[in-house]
C-alpha cells in the first residue's frame, strides 16, 4: 500500500475535532514533507518520527513521504500527531500489514527511542474518539486521566489501549493488546476531601455566614478589611462548604485541566477547583489566551472558587477584563485563525484593604496614616462597574487576640454540617427553578422574587439613598431570594432582604 490513513484529534477549545492523518509513499528524491497548517512542533516530529521508526526496529525508505493533515484550515498544534504519523508510515511502506484503521484514533507523542509520551487534552480526545464509535490509542503517561473516566463511563472499557512505545501501538491494530478493563486498571478515585476545614477560623461569624450564602447560591462576594483579618483563610475554606461535584461536572472540570496541561490526580477527581492566581499575572494568565488560547484562571476554576487577593494591585485591563465572564460565566477567545469558549461558571471572592496602609480611616489605634486622597486613589483602582457586578460586599474585622486563645463552643461549625445545609438549599433551587438564584433571569426573576408592600417600600428607600442601579437591584433580590431559601421561607420577607441590603450597602471602604 502507498497511502494509508488514520484518525486523530486536534484541541480546539473545549472541542477535539478530528484530524485526518494521511500518508502517501512515492518514488522520488527521500524526503518526509507535512503540510496541512502545521505549527513549529508539529514539523520537528519527521525528526522524531525518523528516530522513533529506527530506534523500534523498523525502516524509513527512501522514498518521497507526504503527511497531509486534513482539514488543511483547521490549526494543528504540539506532538500529538506523532504516533499517528508513525503508524500511517508503517501502513503505507507495508511494514504493518493493516487494510483498515477506520476503526481506530490514535494521539502521543513520540520520544526518540520509540517511547510514547503524554499529551494534553487527553479526555477530550478520549471522550469524542469513544462518542464516534472508534477505539482509542492513548499514551500510558495518560492513564490516570483515562482511567477515572471508567468510574463515570464504565461503558468505553475495553475500547481504550493505553501504550508506552511504538511497538505496542502496533500490537493493538493486530489484536495482540489487551485493551483497559474495569479489572485491570490502575488508578481508582478517592472519596472527597479536604485538608482544610471552616471550623479553623476562629470568630468572624457575620463572614461565615455571608460565605455561606455565596455557596448556597453562587454569588460572588468581595471581603474588605485590615491585614491579617482571616480574608484569606476565610476564601480557602469556602471551597469545602461546596456539595461535592457531579460525575459531569467532574468530568468537565478534568477536562479544562487536561487541556491546560495540569495533572489530573484521582483524589481531586470530584474535589472543587480552587485557584489564587497572583496579582502579576497578565490578562492571558487569568481569562485565558496564547497564540493557541489556552484556558486561564477563570476557566481551571470552574465549578470552583477563584480567589483574587489584593484585588487592587491587579492591573486595569485585567480587572476590566472580568466584567464580560462575571455575567455570561463564559471566556471567548479570539485569534486570527480561531475562536474558542472556555466555560467560566465560578465562585468569585475578591478580597481588598480599605486603604494603601491597610487600616481603615477610623482605626482606634491610629494606624492608618493615609489621606482621603491616597484613599480615594487606591479605590479607584477598582471601577465602578466591576464592583457592581459582585453580589456581596462585606467588611472582615480584625479578630481580637483575647478571642484567638478562647475556644468557643459554637464558634467551630464544620465544613461538613455546612455543606449539608449548601446541598439542601441547592437542591431547592434547583427543583424549583432549575438553576441556581445567582442565575435568575426575566420572567423567573420576577415570579420567585417577590416582594410585599413592606418588601417594596424597604428596597425603594435603599434604592434612593445607596444609588443603586437596576443590576444592583436584581442582585439584591437574589441574595434575598437565597437568605429566604437557607431558612426554608417559600416568600422573601423584609428581614430576608434587609439582610440582603447590608451585603450591598456602601462600606468604609467605598465612602
Amino acid at each position: 500500500m502507498t497511502i494509508a490513513s488514520i484518525d486523530s484529534r486536534a484541541i480546539l477549545g473545549m472541542e477535539s475535532p478530528t484530524v485526518s492523518v494521511e500518508v502517501h509513499v512515492s518514488n522520488g528524491l527521500p524526503a518526509l514533507s507535512l503540510v496541512g497548517l502545521p505549527e513549529t512542533s508539529v514539523k520537528e516530529s519527521r525528526d522524531r518520527v525518523r528516530s522513533a521508526l529506527i530506534s523500534s526496529g523498523f525502516e524509513l525508505p527512501p522514498k518521497r513521504i507526504t503527511v497531509n493533515l486534513a482539514p488543511a484550515d483547521l490549526p494543528k498544534a504540539g506532538g500529538r500527531y506523532d504516533l499517528p504519523i508513525a503508524i500511517g508510515i508503517l501502513v503505507a511502506t507495508n511494514q504493518l500489514k493493516i487494510t483498515n484503521l477506520t476503526d481506530y484514533e490514535a494521539y502521543g507523542e513520540l520520544g526518540l527511542s520509540g517511547e510514547v509520551r503524554s499529551i494534553s487534552g487527553s479526555i477530550a480526545s478520549t471522550l469524542e474518539s469513544l462518542a464516534a464509535g472508534k477505539k482509542a490509542i492513548v499514551p500510558r503517561e495518560n492513564s490516570a486521566e483515562v482511567e477515572l473516566l471508567l468510574d463515570t463511563k464504565p461503558e468505553i472499557a475495553g475500547r481504550i489501549f493505553l501504550v508506552n512505545n511504538l511497538k505496542e501501538a502496533c500490537k493493538v491494530l493486530l489484536d495482540e493488546f489487551e485493551p483497559v478493563r474495569l479489572d485491570n486498571r490502575v488508578h481508582s478515585l478517592k472519596p472527597v476531601f479536604y485538608h482544610q476545614d471552616i471550623g479553623d477560623v476562629v470568630g468572624q461569624q457575620q463572614a461565615k455566614r455571608a460565605l455561606e450564602i455565596c455557596a448556597s447560591g453562587e454569588h460572588s462576594i468581595l471581603l474588605v478589611g485590615p491585614p491579617g483579618a482571616g480574608k484569606s483563610m476565610l476564601a480557602s475554606r469556602l471551597v469545602t462548604i461546596l456539595p461535592e461535584l457531579s460525575a459531569d461536572e467532574a468530568i468537565e472540570v478534568a477536562k479544562i485541566r487536561s487541556i491546560s496541561g495540569v495533572a489530573v490526580e484521582n483524589e481531586e477527581f470530584y474535589c472543587r477547583p480552587y485557584m489564587q492566581p497572583h496579582h502579576s499575572a497578565s490578562a492571558a494568565a487569568i481569562i485565558g489566551g496564547g497564540t493557541y488560547p489556552k484556558p486561564g484562571a477563570l476557566s481551571l476554576s470552574h465549578k470552583g472558587v477563584l480567589f483574587l487577593d489584593e484585588l487592587p494591585e491587579f492591573s486595569r485591563p485585567v480587572l476590566e477584563a472580568l466584567r464580560e465572564p462575571l455575567e455570561t460565566k463564559e471566556v471567548h477567545v479570539s485569534r486570527v485563525n480561531q475562536h474558542v469558549t472556555y466555560p467560566a461558571d465560578h465562585l468569585l471572592v475578591a478580597a481588598m484593604n480599605p486603604s494603601p496602609s491597610g487600616y481603615f480611616p477610623d482605626d482606634p489605634l491610629g494606624r492608618c496614616k493615609d489621606t482621603p486622597e491616597q484613599i480615594s486613589r487606591y479605590q479607584k483602582r477598582i471601577s465602578g462597574p466591576l464592583i457592581d457586578r459582585i453580589d456581596l460586599h462585606l467588611e472582615v474585622p480584625a479578630v481580637e487576640i483575647k478571642d484567638l486563645s478562647a475556644k468557643k463552643s459554637g464558634d467551630h461549625e464544620s465544613s461538613y454540617d455546612i455543606r449539608q445545609r449548601v446541598r439542601s438549599v441547592r437542591d431547592t433551587q434547583l427543583n424549583r427553578q432549575g438553576c441556581f438564584n445567582s442565575n435568575l433571569l426575566g420572567d423567573d426573576l420576577t415570579e420567585h422574587c417577590r416582594l410585599d408592600s413592606e418588601g417594596e417600600n424597604l428596597i425603594e428607600k435603599a434604592a434612593k439613598n445607596l444609588g443603586l442601579s437596576a443590576r444592583s437591584y436584581h442582585k439584591i433580590l437574589r441574595v434575598a431570594r437565597t437568605v429566604a431559601d437557607m431558612e426554608d421561607s417559600q416568600f422573601i420577607k423584609a428581614h430576608h432582604l434587609a439582610e440582603a441590603l447590608s451585603y450591598r450597602a456602601t462600606s468604609k471602604a467605598f465612602q
